[in-house]
């Protein structure tokens, strides 16, 4: 499957790439996953890493982020079996919001270019929901505010409904667990999975 996973920070995006990827694993199914689009990458950098990344200026920021899109493209293309987390609809909503405010972006003219069989998965949560995972379970370096979160579940609405991708797929996490998340997707896939995938899961 190629897959991207897009949704307000507390949603569960990482939570659903990881349980993908644990689900191919146990049944032979090895996926490339990339989860690392929002500044700071927290997974492949060290905290002084982290922390060069977040004081780049804020041309420099949309730079880097535009060639990440560019080569993650490529990768789609690459891959039979990929998870990506935010990519280009996560810039779309956050890159003007945080990391370079007033400077425009299209990522849309990126989508034309994916392959065919690409599935976009919404994942969304209600906003007082959002705000208790923030206080249970921080992240390190947090980037939506909770007076933010109406708004940046709004406009992840708005981003994927102006998406060009054909597979789309939208799931409430608010009352879902990390398993029963992974199972609410697995069911929802199934009218947008290719031949090769449905037959995957067959086996």
């Amino acid at each position: 499957m190629r897959v991207v996973v897009v949704g307000c920070e507390y949603t569960g995006v990482t939570t659903l790439i990881d349980g993908i990827y644990e689900w191919g694993n146990a049944r032979g199914i090895h996926h490339h996953l990339d989860d690392h689009f929002t500044i700071p990458d927290g997974f492949h950098l060290s905290r002084e890493e982290q922390g060069a990344m977040l004081e780049m200026l804020p041309a420099i920021k949309e730079r880097f982020q535009r060639f990440q899109m560019v080569y993650h493209v490529r990768l789609l293309h690459l891959f039979e079996h990929i998870l990506m987390g935010g990519f280009h609809i996560e810039e779309m909503v956050y890159g003007p919001k945080y990391y370079y405010p007033g400077i425009n972006i299209d990522v849309r003219e990126y989508e034309p270019e994916m392959p065919d069989d690409t599935i976009l998965v919404h994942l969304t949560a209600t906003a007082d929901v959002v705000r208790t995972r923030m206080q249970s379970d921080p992240h390190t370096h947090q980037l939506v505010p909770s007076e933010d979160v109406t708004e940046i579940l709004e406009r992840f609405e708005e981003e994927v409904r102006h998406s060009w991708i054909k597979h789309k797929m939208k799931i409430d996490s608010s009352h879902l667990t990390p398993e029963k998340l992974v199972s609410a997707f697995l069911e929802a896939s199934k009218p947008h999975l290719n031949t090769r995938d449905m037959l995957a899961r067959m086996t």
